[in-house]
């Protein structure tokens, strides 16, 4: 078993916060297996509100994925503490956004999807989609245009 946190980094431009929309939200990954370290071709994807179970175990799992290659089981499940925006006071450095606990895989990338974006006057924008890695969008009530752009991601160990 093993820890990881995902950490992002992006440019904010008069917005707040950028988070995952609720629990709903599917998160997009590129999963690598430790048995034969073969990296399966597609972003794999998981929510925090649907669990999967195990095969031969009375547990369950955020994922559970069956290799291509070695036909291996393995699974992952987000760490119980919630997913934490990333805010304008990391802006254009690493943030942590979440943690997950893996058992015979690891992931190696993130697509950010559609997130949740906070601007500083309190306007919430909820169809921010970082497909692009860029968003662009203005804030009617502040007047000004909201943008995030140059989005990173990382793998580390927890």
């Amino acid at each position: 078993m093993v820890f990881l946190k995902l950490e992002i980094k992006a440019e904010l431009e008069n917005v707040t916060d950028l988070a995952p929309a609720g629990d709903d939200f599917e998160y997009s990954f590129k999963v690598v297996c430790n048995s034969c370290h073969e990296e399966h071709k597609k972003f794999v994807t998981m929510k925090r509100s649907e669990t999967r179970n195990i095969s031969n175990s009375r547990g369950s799992a955020h994922l559970v994925w069956r290799c291509g290659n070695c036909k291996k089981e393995s699974s992952a499940s987000f760490v119980a503490e919630p997913s934490k925006p990333y805010s304008a006071e990391s802006n254009g450095q690493f943030a942590t956004l979440l943690k997950m606990e893996c058992r015979g895989l690891e992931f190696t990338d993130f697509a950010p999807g559609d997130g949740h974006a906070r601007e500083k006057t309190g306007t919430s924008f909820s169809d921010v989609e970082l497909e692009d890695d860029d968003w662009v969008d203005y804030d009617e009530k502040a007047k000004v245009d909201v943008r995030i752009s140059d989005i990173e991601s990382r793998w580390t160990r927890a």
